[in-house]
């Protein structure tokens, strides 16, 4: 098979590396692609994820067989829609389904409507009435852009004024466009984040093993939220009955709700969840991979990533097999990230990696004329990612590297997985109770 994957980041790096596995793989082409997936074997297009017209005759002349749609953006703008129009295979929701992700006060409505647990709202398009409804609930309070905003529209509020700060700017001021029209305001809820993934097509769920991911910009969980600095799998402190709950009570609900609502979805449905001591709860559902939970995801599944899409396309619900190592996936991003940061700027990535080590370029180009030498070409860069046999052991594997590296212009979180870890090592098996 030939297969195509959208999109040119470190989740569609991984990605790709997977697909490579398959034995029914001959090629895989990615949108546009990027440098640091072509030292992987994968031809770069150079097609702009947002060029669906070309995008649709690429696949056409080049006979493509499967093609996986990796951001956001290009399913809610309908690239699926327009290749199925065109009798192409693609693996992705439909526009109206992509709304989920598209659309907070959309997904909001589905779960209120079809009781999935998630936190009290109230969507507002009035800058004046949501800054009411702020002073009259109080902090903490959390803000969302009704649109997308590249995992960067959402302000955790720990004081009114920082509610009404963040309300202007994202209503006001239109820091992320036409995405701040809406603002969906909700209560703020405490415990462990977790990220649940699964495949999807109609009320077909197939859930991928849980992870953590980690948005706050700085060590200690401190400065702006980002798209995410790091993250791993499993999630040794959360149980896995928690994990059966969230399928149980989330994921096949709201599949179902798709269904029901008559936009049936398709590919990969992602649950960012809170477990709370009252169980999980959804803080957002997304309509692709997550990044970077897909980077220490997919290094864990053994089964065929070609078989389990096609089957799951087909309505089956197959049974995944995964290794029983961990993964830990640490971030390196541009100085500045994920406010203004500079381009170009050049940098080693060191080659000496042991077994099970994978370096996962998102914002790299190789300088040209020179093999082997980069520099940034955007906010999160690169992530290392290392299976280990336990937790604890992935993560010293991708820090060893790191902290005895020097990398010009990135910084990265030092303290991935340590609250976990810490947790574990106090209280043994750690309670989901100590933690929250």
């Amino acid at each position: 098979m030939k297969l195509l994957v959208v999109g040119s980041g470190g989740r569609e790096h991984a990605m790709c590396c997977k697909l490579m596995e398959s034995k029914k793989t001959t090629k895989v082409f990615a949108a546009p692609g990027s440098d640091g997936m072509s030292l992987d074997g994968v031809s770069s297009t150079g097609i702009s994820e947002l060029d669906h017209v070309r995008l649709v005759q690429f696949a056409k002349e080049e006979g493509i067989d499967l093609t996986i749609v990796g951001p956001e953006v290009p399913l809610v703008n309908g690239v699926v829609d327009e290749f199925e129009a065109e009798g192409l295979r693609i693996f992705g929701p439909s526009k109206a389904a992509a709304q989920l992700e598209g659309s907070k006060e959309f997904a909001k409505k589905i779960m209120v409507d079809y009781n999935i647990p998630t936190a009290k709202y109230q969507a507002f398009s009035d800058l004046e009435a949501a800054k009411a409804y702020v002073v009259e609930n109080g902090a903490p309070i959390v803000v969302k852009a009704d649109g997308l905003a590249a995992g960067k529209g959402v302000v955790v509020a720990e004081t009114v004024a920082d509610a009404l700060t963040a309300l202007d700017e994202i209503m006001g001021d239109r820091a992320f466009g036409e995405a701040g029209s809406m603002v969906v305001i909700e209560e703020c809820l405490r415990g462990e984040e977790l990220s649940l993934m699964a495949f999807v097509s109609g009320e077909t769920v197939v859930p991928m093993v849980p992870a953590q991911d980690h948005k706050r910009a700085f060590d200690g969980d401190a400065g702006p939220n980002t798209g995410g600095m790091g993250a791993y799998s499993p999630v040794p402190h959360i149980d896995a009955a928690i994990v059966e709950e969230a399928e149980r009570t989330i994921l096949r609900p709201m599949a179902k709700a798709m269904v029901a609502e008559g936009v049936p979805f398709t590919g990969i449905l992602y649950a960012g969840l809170m477990v709370t001591e009252d169980g999980p709860k959804v803080i957002e559902f997304n309509a692709r991979f997550g990044d970077p939970e897909t980077q220490v995801v997919l290094p864990r599944l053994e089964s065929d990533l070609v078989d389990v899409v096609e089957a799951v396309m087909s309505g089956e619900e197959l049974a995944l097999s995964w290794t029983e190592e961990a993964c830990a996936g640490v971030v390196l991003a541009s100085e500045g990230y994920p406010g203004s940061y500079e381009k170009g700027v050049s940098f080693d990535v060191p080659v000496n990696l042991s077994p099970g080590q994978k370096w996962y370029h998102a914002g790299t180009k190789e300088v040209v004329g020179q093999k082997g030498q980069w520099e940034t070409n955007g906010g999160r860069v690169i992530l290392l990612s290392s299976l280990g046999v336990d937790f604890k052991d992935a993560l010293e594997r991708t820090y060893r590297v790191l902290d005895n590296s020097t990398f010009n212009g990135l910084f990265y979180r030092s303290d991935i997985g340590s609250r976990a870890l810490n947790a574990s090592i106090e209280n043994g098996n750690a309670s989901l109770s100590k933690l929250i």
